[in-house]
């Protein structure tokens, strides 16, 4: 099994657009753990109509759009670390989280527990919008300490030189390509999109 690992700055960011196409991109399945919120169209299906690929199952589907832990409460669920295993799986996995890495889970976890529990390499997405600089830091800077290895950072949104410069050179991380905003967003533009995310380096983690 190969598993890594989409995770974002924040919530509403292109993460689950940036994962429709690495699945694909990679060949992979996919796989969000957790699901807030109900009442439009998940992320999972999101993926599958994008990519074509094959999802597994949510292992918590919560109706409340809001974070896990207060979804989960919402419905009497208490979300356990113990219960939220990598699948065990034939080929390349990717995994997505929900929202920024430092989402709460329940009233003592947070996905960075998750993260540094599960030991795979992190693909940061990351917008490219004002205060992603300041965001983006701080997510690297969590994620290094609690032992996660980071492929690189992924930019969604308008070109951005500077601003994705300062963030790759000050982080010491990979720029591993931009995906921009998509007017008339399929599995064909997507997958045109993505010629210009740098999947190489990424399948170099699995």
């Amino acid at each position: 099994m190969s598993s890594l690992i989409v995770a974002g700055t924040g919530t509403g960011i292109g993460k689950t657009v940036f994962s429709a196409g690495l699945t694909r991109a990679l060949s992979a399945r996919y796989w969000k753990p957790v699901q807030s919120g109900l009442e439009d169209i998940t992320d999972t299906e999101t993926v599958t109509s994008l990519s074509g690929a094959e999802t597994l199952p949510e292992l918590y589907r919560l109706n409340k759009p809001a974070s896990p832990h207060l979804s989960a409460e919402d419905m009497g669920v208490e979300i356990h670390l113990k219960h939220l295993k990598l699948p065990d799986i034939d080929g390349p996995l990717v995994v997505e989280g929900a929202g920024g890495i430092m989402v709460p889970l329940n009233r003592k976890h947070l996905f960075l527990d998750l993260f540094a529990q599960w030991r795979a390499p992190i693909v940061l997405v990351a917008r490219t919008s004002l205060g992603t600089i300041n965001h983006t830091l701080l997510s690297l800077q969590a994620l290094r300490h609690v032992g996660c290895a980071v492929v690189g950072v992924a930019f969604v949104g308008e070109a951005e030189p500077d601003v994705e410069q300062t963030i790759t050179e000050m982080g010491g991380v990979q720029h591993l390509g931009r995906l921009p905003y998509l007017d008339n967003l399929s599995r064909e533009t997507l997958f045109e999109a993505f010629s210009a995310i740098d999947v190489a380096t990424i399948r170099g983690f699995l």
